[in-house]
């Protein structure tokens, strides 16, 4: 994300439009498609990044638990999109707190 030169403009996801938009009207709030706004190349590559590690988990089900339990419960592209505003987000800290990446242990089920 620092080589594309949108570092500062990445704030957690929100800012390259991978979040819900809210319409809210008398106290009740309702949440729509992706709102789209920011960066259009990047949140391209985010979302193509996400289908290739969803493809991956469709293969191998049992390296990607979380990520095959709710591609059960929800469509392909809202969990691509979900997955995509997730690695923005881990793509974000990287960048605010310099460390390098380091994944979580996985939890064998009981």
């Amino acid at each position: 994300m620092r080589e594309l030169g949108v570092a500062s403009r990445v704030t957690k996801g929100g800012k390259i439009g991978l979040v819900p938009r809210q319409d809210s009207t008398g106290g009740k709030q309702k949440l729509g498609p992706i709102s789209k706004q920011g960066d259009r190349y990047l949140r391209r590559i985010l979302v193509v990044g996400a289908h290739a590690v969803l493809k991956l988990a469709r293969q191998k089900p049992e390296k990607y638990p979380w990520l095959t339990q709710l591609l059960a419960r929800k469509p392909f592209k809202v969990v691509a999109v979900a997955l995509a505003n997730k690695m923005a987000r881990i793509a974000w800290a990287l960048l605010v707190k310099g460390g390098p990446y380091r994944a979580r242990a996985l939890v064998a089920a009981v």
